[in-house]
């Protein structure tokens, strides 16, 4: 955006946008998905990953509208500062009741906005700028509800990124160094590896570990340094082996099964499953903290929600097709952690070439993710530190927001690869905050100051489809709720031990 802290870079079609919103949601999520069924019941999993993904959908469609009203808000101000200009120059001087207006609020209650609406109302809540959630926050929130946004924003994305970092090393080195170890047939079969054993020659496993973290690092890292649409290709070739590692799955699947090959008995509703379930299901579906990079450059918005709405059914027919399909073809207690790995095993695929491209599949998923996070953890940054009419020094906003988004995570990933807890704090806690609580309050707020600005009889043209006041208080409930049940659950679990 001209004049922004951040760039909304080159425009793309909405299928594009299509494309990056379903690369960025199906992520290792999806692949985790399949174990969290199996521990949780066939039915269960069923109803709350439809629910999950309804609420999902809800509440991506209230950022939309959110930032709707901050474009809007952004482009009154300046059609404002025009016109006090135009009036400076028409005038030897001005009023010292204009000079104190300076206020949104108060600008509404003295100046009427019939102007501002005959110059462009059709236009006026068009999504042109990128407007990142931070900024958002600072233009609808208070003091208070800025401070813990940016808390919980900060601890999300660093934990998303911590994660990503290890999990691709982590990937190459189970494949790699079981290759090399000429155990290529055993890395599906559940055998258990310290870090201290050999992977090439002299090479232990965390030596290689630590050598495909620092070729991730150089591969990717750069990308924190430019825009998300430096990877539109990339992206786009990547989609296309999401369709085919998970179309490859379930064809596979449904071949034993067709054989009488099946294993899988799974029981109808296990509730000792569901909080891990829950956590999982948050995960998978969570694309609201980077809608602002995916949104904005969209060329044609006008069907923005139905757009939305379709990327969601897409990847709700992937998970519950994927799940079903695993649940039914193998036992729950063969079920890895990353459903890829089920495929990496010599007695379930025979074909090298498919055993590798599934067990590596989790590599590129995760890594064309890594920019798009990584880009939206940037932006944050620069928007925090951001002053009205201020910019930054090109060092510090080419190198200094690119360097402290990059390094803490990838240093977190070299000390260690163990991040359970990690996982476990990102998506219970700050993934409930993110893809519910902050969504429901934007929607909230922006509107209260929509009515204010602009006028009770003002319709913002991205009004949530969620119009109704009484799905933010059922949102609110929902998100709040769900910070106690996950609270209750790990302390019931911790004193049973």
């Amino acid at each position: 955006m001209a004049g922004g802290i951040t760039d909304t870079g080159e425009l793309y079609s909405p299928y594009v946008g299509l494309v990056y919103m379903f690369n960025l949601i199906v992520g290792t999520g999806a692949l985790t998905m399949p174990k969290a069924f199996a521990t949780a019941g066939w039915l269960v999993s069923l109803v709350l990953l439809m629910f999950l993904g309804f609420m999902s959908y809800m509440t991506t469609t209230f950022v939309v509208e959110a930032m709707a009203a901050a474009n809007a808000q952004l482009r009154w101000k300046r059609m404002e500062k025009r016109k006090d200009d135009e009036d400076e120059d028409s005038s030897s001087g001005v009023s010292d009741s204009d000079v104190l207006l300076q206020d949104g609020y108060e600008r509404a209650e003295t100046r009427p906005i019939l102007s501002v609406q005959r110059r462009g109302s059709a236009n006026i809540f068009e999504i042109t700028e990128r407007v990142e959630m931070g900024q958002m926050a600072s233009m609808f929130f208070n003091k208070v509800g800025v401070n813990l946004f940016y808390f919980c924003i900060i601890i999300y994305l660093y934990g998303d990124l911590a994660i990503y970092a290890a999990a691709v090393p982590v990937s190459l080195m189970q494949v790699t160094c079981s290759v090399t170890g000429n155990h290529s047939c055993s890395v599906g079969d559940g055998t258990k590896y310290n870090d201290t054993d050999k992977c090439w020659g002299p090479i232990r496993r965390i030596d290689a570990y630590r050598l495909y973290l620092a070729a991730f690092t150089l591969l990717l890292g750069p990308f924190t340094f430019f825009n998300v649409q430096k990877t539109k290709y990339l992206q786009i070739m990547t989609s296309l082996m999401r369709w085919i590692a998970f179309i490859l799955m379930i064809i596979l699947a449904l071949i034993r099964i067709s054989r009488g090959q099946a294993e899988g008995h799974p029981s109808m509703a296990q509730l000792s499953g569901i909080r891990n379930l829950f956590g999982v299901c948050v995960y998978s579906f969570m694309c609201q903290h980077s809608l602002p990079s995916l949104i904005t450059p969209i060329s044609k918005k006008k069907h923005v929600n139905k757009l939305v709405l379709l990327d969601y059914i897409l990847i709700l027919a992937f998970y519950s097709l994927l799940s079903f399909t695993a649940i039914y073809c193998f036992r729950n207690d063969t079920l890895m952690d990353m459903y890829t790995l089920n495929f990496t095993n010599c007695e379930i695929i025979s074909v090298a070439f498919i055993r590798y491209l599934l067990g590596l599949f989790p590599v590129f998923t995760i890594s064309t993710n890594f920019p798009i996070i990584a880009v939206t953890l940037r932006n944050n940054w620069k928007t925090l530190f951001h002053r009205e009419g201020g910019t930054y020094p090109w060092v510090v906003d080419r190198i200094v927001f690119p360097a402290i988004t990059l390094i803490p995570p990838v240093l977190v990933a070299f000390c260690t690869h163990d991040l359970e807890s990690l996982v476990g704090i990102t998506g219970a806690y700050a993934g409930n905050g993110i893809q519910y609580l902050i969504p429901a309050f934007l929607a909230y707020c922006s509107r209260k100051d929509t009515q204010l600005v602009f006028g009770s009889g003002t319709v913002n043209k991205h009004l949530s489809p969620f119009r109704h006041s009484f799905w933010i208080v059922f949102v609110l409930i929902w998100g709040f709720s769900c910070f106690v049940f996950v609270t209750a659950n790990i302390v019931l679990s911790e004193s049973k031990l």
